[in-house]
């Protein structure tokens, strides 16, 4: 099955550290208070922090947004082709 992630204009914006609004996210992997992981069409990248959870989710528009304490974004390689629970259990 060939991969049909879109690429969608990937951008950050960081409202003292409290907020953060994201576009061109393609899915999110997973989530708790200290980190979030999306897919965006720039790659995958990990949002850590404390207090985080997902104020706003649109998947259709690609925009995400995460209030709480960000104290970090990486962004990691998507070349992956393995889920997200595959490789959390491999």
């Amino acid at each position: 099955m060939s991969e049909n992630l879109s690429k969608k204009p990937h951008s950050i914006i960081m409202d003292n550290r409290k907020k953060l609004s994201l576009t061109g996210v393609d899915d999110v992997l997973g989530f708790n208070e200290d980190s979030v992981s999306v897919i965006t069409s720039l790659g995958n990248l990990i949002v850590s922090g404390s207090d985080l959870h997902i104020s706003k989710l649109d998947l259709d528009t690609g925009e995400v947004e995460i209030d709480g304490c960000v104290d970090s974004l990486r962004y990691t390689d998507n070349k992956s082709s393995k889920s997200f629970m595959q490789r959390l259990f491999s």
